[in-house]
């Protein structure tokens, strides 16, 4: 019952595809931060140094990217 899984892995989630995805766009991540996102510098820093972020972030970016996940982030060993 008290067992948790453990965060046992080799990999980290690269954001590099949202970079991409965004150049594409004309968008820029100072953008991320405007009206139209309105993403927290906070936000914005942690995709930046490709860190964790909560899935509900990554369905609010596919919703304003018109986009997949798999054009957001991706799994890297």
């Amino acid at each position: 019952m008290g067992d948790k899984r453990k965060n046992v892995y080799s990999g980290s989630i690269s954001y590099s595809r949202l970079w991409e995805t965004m150049k594409r766009r004309g968008i820029t991540k100072q953008d991320l931060k405007k009206e139209n996102f309105n993403l927290s510098p906070t936000l914005v820093n942690r995709l930046v140094k490709n860190e964790n972020v909560a899935v509900d972030t990554i369905m609010y970016l596919c919703d304003k990217l018109d986009c997949q996940p798999c054009d957001i982030l991706e799994y890297k060993k």
